[in-house]
């Protein structure tokens, strides 16, 4: 998984173009990085292919060559798109460039035509399709890689039906137009997929994932996901389960956190101290450790349940760290004490200064709005919580002009610094790994299921787990916590990272009628409420047009 992806052949095109999720490739084409390269293409580059696409748009730097022809290597980033549908959405994120989808998405006002959510879609209908053809052609080829294709393909119909809910599904490449399933569908398909590749289902098992065996960038297998990484997924399936079925299963939730717990993944509760290469003596927390340069390997890299590596040199792109690090810095923030004179402590080229954070994320650390005016490393300990990343210097605490990145405090949570003080191995691309899920997730996974489990108030066990978390982050830890105490530790732990829309629709707080407004939440500075339906994104026109069998969501 080292390598760069760049050597998907020809015969993946023709493949592709002959079905899979067709509605989506008969709009949108598929082309090879170079058409007179070989037409064949080996299991391993197809294998690498379905990894790939986690990390990059396309085969080549800088999202050049793009899986799909017609929309932007940026637009068509998985992550750089799911972190956008569900951060900017939310109380957590802004951003202030005028980019065609971003006020929609800062406002809630999406629609059925929005770029960045047509990306996103078609974005993971492509990396399902690349999984279906691997699971076609080369099913017997390995177990074990034909096991974590089994569920880079679930994690991705996972993606699809939170954000989109009724959508295509394909098993094949068959050439015909997909049907539509429903949620509950998609979930019971994603469920029986995960338990046959852990083992659970007898009459499924002749492709098991590897036992939990965290590793570091460099050792073998690092990047690849195993039992932990289906587990993880479960209980995020099961957690969600309400939302999506109608039915709340908050046992299962509770059960496949706790393996994930007792699994060899651990949260990382050591920082660094030490001396780096140019003999500067440095501290760093265990959680601004997890967001670092070196994050795969440290021991960051053994929390990281599904890790995609990023390399300044190999896997360039405009989505993944090097967007969450540009895009929420400017020139001006320095996240660490050692750092004023290397260049932010980032890398020369990218300072974007886009996403930054609104007023009510801040809050959850300096609820009497008393946060200094300081830089990063300042902030975080006059919070007396190692997590409050925020850059305050020069800045406005309420984003009363959106489009001035000085409105807003400034997060300083992703950085390309490495522990030792060496640089990255580019100028312009970050080497910091993007963890997809991570250890954390279950403990307050666990929580979360065990308190609902248990009428809304907290058990010991999910105190014990909540402030596991709070105390690797030098937090005061407390006796007990409500539900919305726990939607709190949410976003403290987990802000910006992509998942905060759909804890907010979990714990009914997004769409419809609701006890909480956010600073320019559908659209009004002060906050209001908005449409229940948009509690699932719109299917994009141009699939509804492709495939006559599909349905729009209601209200769009």
């Amino acid at each position: 998984m080292n390598k760069f992806f760049k050597y998907i052949q020809c015969a993946i095109v023709a493949l592709l173009l002959a079905g899979g999720l067709s509605s989506c490739i008969n709009d949108l084409d598929v082309t090879p990085i170079d058409p007179s390269l070989q037409g064949d293409v080996t299991p391993e580059q197809l294998f690498n292919k379905c990894y790939s696409v986690f990390a990059t748009s396309g085969n080549n730097g800088g999202d050049d060559n793009v899986d799909v022809d017609g929309l932007d290597g940026g637009f068509q980033h998985k992550y750089r798109q799911l972190w956008n549908s569900n951060e900017l959405t939310t109380d957590e994120a802004i951003c202030g460039w005028g980019d065609e989808g971003i006020p929609s998405y800062c406002h809630n006002s999406y629609d059925a035509s929005h770029p960045m959510l047509r990306g996103f879609y078609y974005g993971l209908c492509i990396g399902i399709t690349f999984c279906n053809q691997y699971l076609e052609v080369y099913p017997d080829y390995d177990a074990t890689m034909t096991a974590e294709v089994r569920f880079l393909r679930a994690f991705q119909f996972y993606l699809l039906t939170d954000a989109f809910g009724n959508i295509p599904f394909a098993t094949s490449i068959s050439g015909e137009n997909p049907e539509q399933y429903s949620r509950a569908q998609v979930c019971e398909f994603i469920e029986k997929e995960l338990k046959a590749i852990v083992g659970e289902d007898e009459s499924d098992n002749a492709n098991v994932l590897s036992d939990p065996a965290p590793k570091k960038y460099g050792q073998p297998g690092y990047g690849r996901v195993d039992k932990a990484a289906a587990w993880l997924l479960l209980s995020r399936l099961y957690l969600n389960s309400e939302v999506y079925t109608g039915t709340p299963r908050w046992a299962e939730a509770r059960d496949y956190a706790k393996k994930v717990m007792d699994s060899n993944y651990k949260l990382l509760t050591q920082g660094y101290a030490g001396t780096g290469i140019d003999g500067v003596y440095r501290e760093f927390t265990p959680y601004q450790m997890l967001f670092m340069g070196d994050n795969g390997t440290t021991d960051a890299a053994l929390e990281a349940v599904f890790p995609v590596i990023q390399n300044g040199l190999r896997t360039t792109s405009y989505g993944g760290t090097n967007f969450l690090i540009a895009s929420t810095f400017d020139s001006d923030m320095h996240p660490y004490p050692y750092d004023e004179t290397e260049v932010n402590g980032l890398y020369n080229n990218n300072t974007w200064g886009g996403n930054r954070a609104r007023p009510e994320l801040v809050r959850l650390f300096f609820p009497n709005d008393d946060a200094p005016e300081a830089h990063a490393y300042v902030v975080s300990e006059a919070a007396g919580d190692d997590r409050a990343l925020f850059e305050t210097d020069g800045r406005f605490l309420n984003v009363e002009d959106e489009s001035n990145f000085k409105y807003g405090y400034a997060v300083a949570k992703f950085t390309n610094f490495k522990c030792d003080g060496s640089k990255g191995s580019d100028n312009t691309f970050p080497d910091s790994h993007l963890f997809y899920m991570r250890v954390a997730e279950a403990y307050l996974n666990y929580a979360e299921a065990a308190t609902r489990l248990n009428g809304g108030t907290a058990p010991a066990e999910a105190v014990a787990a909540i402030n596991a978390i709070r105390g690797r982050a030098h937090a005061t830890q407390r006796n007990s916590y409500t539900l919305n105490q726990i939607l709190d530790e949410w976003a403290r732990e987990f802000y910006f990272e992509g998942r905060r829309r759909t804890d907010l629709i979990r714990f009914g707080k997004f769409g419809g009628n609701t006890d909480y407004q956010w600073q320019w939440k559908g659209g009004v500075y002060a906050g209001r409420d908005f449409e229940a339906y948009r509690n699932v994104f719109a299917i994009p026109t141009d699939d509804l047009i492709a495939n006559p069998k599909l349905q729009q969501n209601p209200g769009y």
